[in-house]
């Protein structure tokens, strides 16, 4: 029998995009599926939106507001799948995603290899989406994956996964005290559980650039900046538990100072945590440096100001494109409506 694909959907305040998700779930070609949406206690219409589909196949479940990765857990108790498919309630799969992953399985594979896809990057409309090209668009084993990504400072989206049941127990749930790069900290698990990946780069995920309140953004929360520093410490370990060599010191001190600006210097505490563990793997985090576009800033306005400037002008311009993209996805939408009036007098007449 083939086998049963879960696709896992949790869903907060997402009333806007839900209809979308769960359509390109249930339009998969893959015939044997089950879709779970878990609301994790809404204030907005997304489960009234997400009940419209609600069938044999489609289940959707609410539950009081306990976060992203807790909503996860309850979809993936709840499901029964051979496979498992996770969705973020704004973002949208291709129609023979599932299909064209679980045909690049041979019959000789265990259930330990992972299935990765590119992802395509869009604001609205998905005729429109730039797919990402990068050193992780190929299969790789654990070790060179998880290298990779923290060298370059790359990360895959979760929806390109497809993950087997086998890997899914291995890797244990989700982890509830991460506010942000939870997926990122779930799938370092579910590699190291794995025999490596396998990339298929005919399909992917669409994956939606969200606006600035999405929920991997840290900003200025030190809870988020907390829960961070958990799951950068954690990735240095897992990184470190499977191979203990130069490279993967210098990948690990790099992978530190990519991220080292987040927290200086408004979090001492963490920026000690962080110097501690450089020391251990035998460097030294510096000073975040300014681009040179910015740095011009610093002795006139101050760092604080100079850096400021540097997280916030790059989204000013994401959200200038977010509402153009907008624009055209409503004008476009309106232009289809009105042919499909108009067919339908012609119709008529006829």
């Amino acid at each position: 029998m083939r086998p049963l694909v879960s696709i896992l959907i949790p869903a907060y305040n997402a009333e806007d995009w839900i209809g979308d998700t769960i359509r390109s779930a249930v339009g998969q070609t893959w015939e044997r599926k089950e879709i779970i949406v878990v609301d994790d206690g809404s204030t907005d219409e997304t489960v009234e939106v997400a009940r419209r589909f609600e069938s044999q196949s489609v289940r959707v479940v609410r539950q009081n507001n306990q976060g992203a990765a807790a909503a996860r857990n309850t979809a993936f108790s709840l499901c029964h799948g051979d496979y498992i498919q996770w969705l973020d309630a704004d973002d949208l799969l291709p129609p023979r995603k599932i299909e064209l992953q679980l045909a690049a399985l041979r019959e000789s594979d265990s259930k330990r290899i992972l299935l990765s896809s590119p992802m395509a990057r869009f604001y609205y409309r998905t005729s429109n989406a730039r797919i990402v090209h990068n050193s992780l668009c190929e299969s790789h084993s654990p070790t060179e994956w998880l290298l990779r990504s923290m060298n370059e400072n790359l990360f895959i989206q979760p929806g390109t996964w497809l993950t087997s049941r086998e890997l899914a127990e291995a890797a244990g749930p989700w982890d509830t005290r991460l506010l942000t790069n939870d997926d990122g900290e779930y799938f370092c698990r579910v590699l190291l559980a794995s025999e490596g990946t396998r990339f298929v780069p005919e399909v992917g995920v669409f994956y939606r650039m969200s606006p600035s309140t999405r929920l991997g953004l840290v900003g200025s929360s030190d809870r988020k900046k907390s829960a961070l520093a958990i799951a950068l410490k954690l990735y240095v370990q897992y990184l470190q538990s499977l191979e203990e060599s130069e490279r993967v010191r210098k990948c690990c001190l790099t992978f530190l100072q990519n991220w080292y600006d987040v927290f200086f210097p408004e979090r001492p505490d963490l920026v000690a945590e962080l110097q501690n563990i450089a020391a251990q793997l035998q460097g030294h985090l510096e000073e975040p440096r300014l681009r040179w576009k910015y740095a011009w800033m610093k002795p006139l306005f101050g760092w604080k100001v100079a850096r400021q400037a540097q997280k916030a002008l790059p989204q000013i311009k994401a959200d200038v494109f977010r509402l153009y993209d907008k624009a055209m996805y409503r004008l476009e939408a309106k232009t289809v409506r009105a042919d499909q009036a108009a067919e339908r007098v012609e119709s008529r007449h006829s």
